[in-house]
């Protein structure tokens, strides 16, 4: 596997993917009008210009990606996807520590998942983020914010 920054010629093949990873996100809260889901290429493309892209490649096909924007002294992470077929395998882990690295300069990394997300929740608590605040959307969806701090950075070094 390759993990490497993705051009915005990637961008039709990221939301491709996108689309079929969130699938399973959509069954879990009855709602396929989540945002990763009715997101349009000329809005993914748009993304390019203020996000960093990092893609997994395995066999020249991409199987993995996630973005991520600097916001002050923290780091904000957004739709970590991997395709269905190659989940559970340490990609989503390897793209993360990835993004990490390429925004080593920052404080504090952020992101945000469902509450009935569990495999995300537990993967970026292995990862050593912790919930900070819960978020409540609509009746079906509460958001979950976790971050990892610079304290947790250097304990995790040690």
């Amino acid at each position: 596997m390759i993990i490497k920054r993705a051009t915005i010629a990637d961008a039709e093949d990221i939301l491709a993917l996108q689309k079929l990873a969130y699938i399973s996100e959509a069954e879990i809260y009855d709602d396929f009008t989540i945002p990763p889901l009715v997101q349009t290429l000329e809005e993914t493309r748009g993304d390019f210009e203020k996000q960093v892209f990092l893609n997994a490649i395995i066999n020249g096909r991409i199987i993995g990606s996630v973005r991520a924007f600097p916001d002050e002294e923290s780091c904000k992470i957004r739709r970590l996807i991997v395709h269905p077929d190659f989940q559970n395998q340490g990609i989503g882990a390897a793209l993360m520590n990835e993004i990490e690295n390429m925004f080593s300069s920052s404080n504090r990394f952020g992101l945000f998942t469902g509450h009935k997300s569990q495999r995300n929740i537990y993967l970026y608590q292995k990862l050593g983020y912790k919930i900070f605040k819960t978020e409540k959307v609509n009746n079906k969806l509460n958001l979950v914010y976790l971050e990892k701090t610079s304290d947790i950075l250097n304990q995790m070094e040690v």
